[in-house]
């Protein structure tokens, strides 16, 4: 017995709670209440923490809301004992606790709150720096809230073990093999995983950006980024769930991070054209398109020699890219450049291919892929 030791209040019965409630009904009711007591106030915590930080310090309201949670937990759980009077046997148990278990005790709690008020201190940053970003979504700020407070309470979990002197050697060897093991059966998972955070600090895109993920792969709309992969939604209509480090390991092209999209649509004019005249033509046909920005203005081009015209590079931009502004603008663009073209009698050829033949020799050869005509020989049939 404690005999006025260390928790007087448990020897003597707190309040007298063990002494003024005889029957087990009276004990159970005052168990129930105790209990729903210190489940009531956890559920308020939030709440009372909220309006803490109000009137004084957000630091404060971290400090102290998790103190007073644990002093209506331990009053509640003296209570139970004390009613059913179990509070000698408990005591009993226990033993008489040594200055050094105090201090254990004390560094245990002050660890405890700490990892609370550190995990609230994280809430509060994720919430200032990514809470009102549209590119990530509260799930993603939850998921990412989650693991930061796995990670703290795993760190204060190690350090209430090493306060009390337990042996850590064998679990940390056991923890390593089970992450070796876990890391090599879902490397893929971890590699989306840690591909998805890549993505959230460096923000490539953002949710509606028009993307388009390797040379020859996927093109659509940012639909969701989660931490796993990003839905898109393509031009057919259709949603694809690209995984993360798929995209993390292949080019990225972002067209609507510029918030502009340069066109160029292609087009032939005879050699016999006026080819400057041609380039004036297509400049101003483009250019009075409703799609096309003034500045940049339209330009054209001289590209290449093709088999039967000169290629020119009719270029302009647009804002706000789409893919319904771009074939908008493109279908209006080679509108506009051929009506011009004919009004101004300028032909845009066809491809075109001269088929003759030649004697090499004596034998026919083949010009063009295509069968020779036949030459009747000198003199006549014979």
């Amino acid at each position: 017995m404690f005999g006025g030791g260390v928790v007087p209040a448990l020897d003597a019965g707190l309040l007298g709670v063990g002494e003024t409630v005889t029957t087990d009904r009276g004990r159970a009711i005052v168990s129930v209440a105790a209990l729903a007591v210190a489940v009531l106030t956890a559920f308020l915590a939030r709440r009372g923490r909220d309006l803490l930080a109000e009137r004084l310090r957000p630091a404060v309201a971290d400090v102290a809301i998790p103190f007073g949670v644990i002093t209506v937990f331990a009053t509640a759980v003296t209570v139970i004992l004390d009613a059913w009077g179990l509070s000698n046997d408990v005591l009993d148990a226990i033993g008489e606790p040594s200055g050094a278990q105090l201090g254990q005790l004390m560094v245990t709690g002050i660890v405890v709150v700490g990892g609370y008020v550190v995990t609230s201190a994280i809430r509060r940053l994720l919430d200032d720096l990514i809470g009102r970003s549209d590119a990530v979504t509260d799930h993603q700020r939850e998921v990412t809230y989650r693991l930061s407070q796995l990670v703290v309470w795993i760190l204060a979990g190690i350090s209430v073990l090493g306060v009390w002197q337990v042996n850590l050697e064998g679990l940390l060897i056991g923890a390593g093999f089970l992450g070796i093991v876990v890391g090599m059966a879902a490397r893929q998972t971890l590699g989306a995983l840690l591909a998805g955070f890549v993505l959230m600090l460096s923000r490539p895109f953002e949710i509606g950006d028009w993307i388009e993920i390797g040379p020859d792969g996927q093109e659509g709309i940012v639909k969701d980024i989660t931490m796993m992969n990003t839905r898109i939604q393509t031009f057919d209509g259709e949603y694809v769930m690209v995984p993360n480090d798929v995209i993390g390991s292949q080019s990225l092209t972002n067209r609507s991070r510029k918030g502009r999209l340069r066109l160029e649509v292609e087009v032939g004019v005879d050699y016999d054209a006026d080819v400057d005249r041609a380039v004036e033509l297509a400049d101003d046909a483009v250019g009075d398109i409703e799609e096309s920005l003034d500045v940049p203005s339209p330009e054209t081009v001289v590209k290449r020699f093709a088999d039967s015209s000169v290629v020119l590079g009719v270029r302009f931009w647009i804002d706000n890219p789409s893919a319904r502004r771009r074939w908008r603008a493109r279908t209006a663009a080679i509108s506009e450049v051929k009506d011009a073209f004919d009004e101004a009698g300028i032909t845009i050829p066809f491809p075109q291919r001269t088929v003759g033949g030649r004697v090499d020799g004596g034998r026919d050869s083949q010009v063009g892929g295509e069968t020779p005509i036949a030459e009747s020989p000198p003199g006549g049939d014979e």
